[in-house]
């Protein structure tokens, strides 16, 4: 069973934050075999191993409100509860099998009194298979209309607070709210959920640190995660102060979904910029290696309902409306206009893009109407207000100039509007405009298209033939989400206004023709890609993101927001110095390779010359008869020749094994190798350096590495990955390698690596009739993997007639072909200091082993 190493780190954050007052009592656990319940809270499986049967699927919807209406009657006194028919959470169940148990978890839009809690959270279970999470007022208020509506919406919308009137400065207060309210609805999944078989989707910005909290109640949690909102670019981004721990909130799911590439673009920008983490494409799968799990990237925008909005078509109030507003607007020419009342809707440069199009084309004034409808504010901030204001003087100047007495060029709807009465004005537009500055999605576009092409009552009311053509026309923003998905739209700048104003003018003037295949082509993407087909997609890959959680063994590290589970191979496991040095003692034969930076000197460190502690140790085993020992670095000969002269014994494979010495009296050995290719190589690195700042090359007597380090991590990659393709292609028929590692591009003879040394050194010793009875090998980096992989298969060759202890370990836990672990330089040493004293047992070197090391055995 996987290890607990902080199962008892329950509270991932600081008392003060996590202060909230307790559930009276848990739920049961839903059944899921007739007869059996699973285990109640109560237990603390934290990565257990253990798998309940469980007869059909299971998923749970977490969002920040339940897919509900509720309203209190008051003379029965009781709550009256109806499911809301046009919320996404109810209408993704579609994308799912008619066999699969739908649970919902989160808030009621209205206050239940303590009192009555526990008898409304059974009722909805029961009737509605709902969870609601309560609240408590403050943490609410600080929690949703303070963080989440005052810091996050407006951040993720590219809006700074620059100045007090402009937005509100961070407060940790208000942060500490949305941490305890997330660790609400944490606990409230974690009563209902079945961690082995159910999957668990996490919907929207509110609720981003909820996974870690998960995370460390159950390691192998199957937890994907969706992002309705924008997902900013790393300069905004990063300004937030609590940027960390919300982006490790995000990478303790399996799964991340955005809308479009260019959010999660940024989204990756801001973990290679902030965490240092790279990704890469597995098979048309983005991934992230987040210490040993692959967190997938999913990109694509969510649909809408069809079969709810067809309803709605078939309405008789449906008809009626879109006959009244034909006749209203008849021999003109309709562009409609759906949106929000906030800042980032562009209503404004809307109704300016308006006013300067019917001012250039005079002759459109008495024959084009905008018809505005504003939804209602869902705050109700400074902001909010200035916008409606500036809106409502703007539709007065406007009609005051270019209306008549029977027209108006803009009709503003600002009040509760019917879905049948948008869905007339939809069916009856011409054109729709969708001007936001940003947004994440937006839907209007995908509604307006599927009421453009009608039903059969709605022809007969509106008196249009069943068989002719459908048409539509679109302007969209460039900043809004839907936009990459409808590619015959007009896009438009928002900011730009003569370039919206002669988008308007085209959209209502070009030929019919164009209009019925740009409608086609839409229709085609928007009936296919509704509501259930994004749900069944991201689904399906959240099933595949999770189908190795119990192939590997998991480990929970770090306190707080920063916590993450390691996942790794299942004979992982830390060396034991008590395990090696009992095997070191009874053999005879040893080979011991040992990488140098990173394992016998800190990679941290800006000295890189060994200690005398370390040149001690490396004596002491290189002097013991029984013993062969080799530092193997890919740094250049003179500066090892100069470091470890001390250690006369010592082997030494310098650059990779390029160049090899058995000891300080041998000479130097080369592989024979054809290094001309250097002359192609350095003019194309040179290139790649002077265009990229802070990237320098290395020169090595075998080798040439371009480091990008200190380079701008996104150019940098996107250099490093550029600079691979060309030296691969011009190298084709040279016998040189090209490799990538962490920050470098290297160019090397073929066949040079450090496995070649180690296969070479077993190979002398049983060549010489004393075969290896314990192979040590101890490295940092990718390069030390060769290593690992060479001893594995030089000593299960048939040569070898008796199989050698093998103690393959990497520093650092993280997913590797070696068998064993230590955890850094400092656990190396110890090790090293414990074989040392095995090697010589006299009393004072014990005591100067103890003394520099501390006791190990």
């Amino acid at each position: 069973m996987a290890s607990r190493s902080c199962a008892n780190f329950f509270d991932l954050a600081s008392v003060e934050i996590l202060d909230i007052p307790q559930i009276p009592r848990a739920l049961p656990r839903v059944m899921t075999v007739p007869g059996i319940i699973a285990g109640g809270y109560g237990s603390n499986d934290g990565d257990s191993d253990s798998i309940t049967s469980a007869c059909h699927e299971r998923k749970i919807i977490v969002a920040n409100m339940l897919p509900l209406h509720a309203q209190r009657d008051t003379a029965a006194e009781k709550w009256c509860f109806s499911l809301d028919e046009d919320s996404l959470l109810l209408q993704l169940k579609d994308g799912f099998s008619p066999e699969t148990e739908v649970i919902y978890v989160g808030s009621l839009k209205v206050e239940v009194e303590p009192s009555e809690q526990e008898e409304v959270t059974q009722r909805l279970l029961e009737e509605f298979k709902c969870v609601p999470t309560f609240v408590p007022r403050d943490i609410q208020e600080n929690f949703y209309h303070g963080f989440c509506k005052q810091q996050l919406w407006p951040l993720f919308h590219y809006m700074l607070p620059m100045c007090p009137d402009h937005g509100d400065r961070f407060d940790r207060q208000l942060w500490q709210a949305y941490v305890s309210a997330n660790k609400l609805f944490a606990d409230k999944v974690m009563e209902v959920v079945n961690p082995e078989d159910d999957y668990i989707w996490v919907q929207d910005y509110h609720l981003m640190v909820l996974p870690t909290f998960l995370r460390k109640r159950y390691h192998r949690v199957k937890l994907g995660f969706f992002l309705h909102s924008p997902f900013p670019s790393s300069e905004i981004y990063r300004t937030l102060p609590v940027r960390d721990e919300i982006l490790k909130g995000l990478l303790n799911c399996d799964l991340i979904g955005f809308h479009t590439f260019d959010y999660a673009r940024h989204f990756l920008s801001c973990c290679s910029r902030m965490l240092g983490l790279d990704y890469e494409s597995k098979r048309g799968h983005i991934g992230l290696d987040y210490f040993g799990r692959t967190v997938y990237i999913k990109i694509l925008p969510v649909g809408i309902h069809m079969g709810r909005l067809e309803s709605v078509l078939n309405l008789s109030s449906t008809f009626a409306k879109a006959k009244e507003v034909q006749e209203q607007f008849k021999g003109m020419k309709v562009i409609l206009g759906v949106d929000d009342m906030d800042i980032f809707k562009g209503i404004s440069l809307k109704l300016l893009a308006f006013e300067h199009l019917l001012q250039q084309h005079e002759d459109l004034q008495g024959k084009l109407v905008l018809v505005q409808i504003v939804n209602p504010a869902r705050s109700s901030g400074k902001d909010v207000q200035e916008a409606k204001r500036e809106t409502y003087l703007t539709v007065d100047r406007i009609n005051q100039i270019y209306g008549r007495s029977n027209y108006e060029p803009v009709i503003l709807i600002d009040r509760p509007v019917a879905r049948y009465e948008k869905t007339a004005y939809y069916a009856v537009a011409d054109c729709c405009i969708v001007n936001a500055v940003r947004d994440g999605m937006n839907l209007v576009p995908y509604k307006y298209i599927v009421c453009r092409q009608g039903s059969l009552g709605l022809d007969e009311a509106m008196g249009i033939k069943a068989d002719s053509p459908r048409t539509s026309m679109l302007v969209v923003s460039e900043f809004i989400g839907c936009s990459p998905s409808l590619s015959g739209a007009i896009r438009v700048n928002p900011w730009d206004i003569e370039a919206v104003a002669e988008a308007l003018n085209w959209a209502i003037t070009i030929s019919d023709s164009e209009k019925v295949l740009r409608h086609e082509k839409h229709y085609r993407y928007v009936s296919s890609h509704d509501v259930a087909y994004w749900a069944l997609s991201f689904m399906q890959d959240l099933e595949r993101a999770c189908k190795d959680h119990y192939s590997k063994r998991c480990w929970g590290i770090g306190l707080g927001l920063g916590f993450r589970v390691i996942a790794l191979s299942p004979s992982f496991r830390k060396l034991s110095i008590d395990h090696i040095v009992s095997s070191y003692r009874r053999t005879q034969r040893r080979a011991i390779f040992l990488d140098y930076d990173g394992t016998v000197v800190p990679q941290s460190s800006m000295v890189k010359a060994p200690s005398a502690e370390v040149i001690t140790l490396l004596n002491t085993l290189s002097n013991d008869p029984k013993n062969t020992v080799y530092i193997v670095s890919g740094r250049g000969r003179t500066s090892l020749s100069e470091w470890l002269a001390p250690c006369e014994r010592l082997g030494i494979a310098a650059e990779h094994g390029y160049f090899i010495r058995e000891s300080k009296t041998s000479d130097w050995e080369s592989l024979a190798s054809d290094l001309e290719w250097n002359e192609i190589v350095e003019p194309v690195m040179k290139l790649y350096t002077e265009a990229t700042d802070g990237s320098y090359i290395e020169t090595k007597e075998s080798a040439l590495v371009w480091h990008h380090h200190d380079a701008d991590p996104d150019f940098g990659s996107c250099q490093a990955k550029e600079l691979l393709d060309h030296l691969e292609s011009v190298l084709a028929n040279e016998p040189a390698v090209v490799k990538r590692g962490q920050h470098i591009v290297e160019i090397k003879p073929q066949g040079v690596t450090k496995g070649i040394v180690a296969e070479k050194v077993l190979s002398m010793m049983v060549d010489s009739g004393n075969p290896p009875d314990f192979v040590m090998c101890i490295g940092d980096d990718r390069s030390d993997e060769d290593m690992f992989e060479s001893i594995l298969s030089t000593v299960s060759s048939p040569s070898v007639t008796a199989a050698p202890d093998i103690f393959a370990c990497t520093v650092g836990q993280k997913p590797s072909k070696a068998k064993y672990y230590l955890d850094d330089t400092a656990d190396v040493l110890r090790l090293l200091g414990g074989l040392a004293n095995a090697s010589c047992p006299k009393p004072r070197h014990t005591a100067q082993f103890q003394l520099a090391f501390g006791s190990v055995i």
